[in-house]
């Protein structure tokens, strides 16, 4: 377990995200996989396939933080060109990778393993590659980025494939304070509270319940006791407000 906070960030590659023609599932099960093992996802960026994107995207985020996961774009079509864009941005050749073309060639019948699937074997040269049980076709590392497929049922088989390759730090614990109080009501308070818990991180949730306003106050720490504690006295502010509310915690 690392001392220090770790971090990652994440890139969503594909222009079906953007123009919403497919919903992306594979942020939230990355955030919440990630803190169970202790590694904090402080970033998600979404990129259209244009390969100046993905290699900006890609470089600003492994310098940024200590794993980079990319989902999308290595598939066998002309559009999947997340490989190529990692290859150039760790200044690599793009190779066919043998022991992935060995994966393929044990995957598909005779003759079927044509030139469009092949290339589903191409990776940069010097990437270790990421098993993929549900389809054959492997994702691969590159120094700290992790590229994956963006089919969820594929991308959390791959992660689960590497997180033996991961070192994280000690996990965040969440409390959630549901309170049917406006959010405007608690702001000075809550900001208060946050000034003298630098170290819990707290967010504030509004939403609409049969009609009226309420709110959800989510706390968030590593350590415990200094989580009840941020806990207890925002129970208490919520209790002077004339007003009280239902916990929840989460790991």
């Amino acid at each position: 377990m690392a001392e220090q906070p770790v971090t990652a960030g994440l890139l969503v590659i594909g222009n079906e995200i953007l123009s919403g023609r497919t919903q992306d599932a594979n942020i939230a099960h990355l955030g919440h996989r990630l803190n169970e093992i202790g590694v904090r996802l402080l970033e998600v960026r979404v990129v259209p396939d244009i390969e100046a994107e993905i290699v900006d995207a890609v470089n600003a985020l492994r310098a940024r933080f200590d794993y980079v996961f990319t989902t999308g774009g290595i598939g066998p079509t002309h559009d999947d060109i997340t490989a190529a864009s990692i290859a150039k941005a760790f200044d690599v050749p793009l190779i066919q990778n043998p022991e992935a073309r060995a994966r393929l060639e044990g995957n598909y019948r005779s003759g079927d393993l044509n030139e469009a699937r092949l290339r589903m074997a191409n990776t940069p040269e010097g990437a270790s590659l990421i098993d993929n049980p549900v389809s054959a076709a492997p994702g691969f590392q590159m120094g700290n980025v992790f590229v994956m497929a963006g089919i969820p049922v594929i991308m959390q088989a791959m992660f689960e494939s590497v997180v033996h390759r991961l070192v994280g730090g000690k996990p965040l614990v969440s409390r959630t304070l549901t309170v049917s109080v406006p959010e405007g009501k608690i702001a000075a308070g809550f900001g208060a509270l946050q000034a003298t818990y630098p170290d819990v991180e707290m967010g504030s949730y509004p939403f609409s319940r049969d009609g009226r306003f309420a709110t959800r106050l989510v706390l968030r720490a590593s350590d415990e006791d200094r989580l009840a504690a941020a806990a207890a006295e925002l129970d208490a502010m919520i209790v002077e407000l004339g007003s009280t509310g239902t916990w929840d915690r989460t790991e």
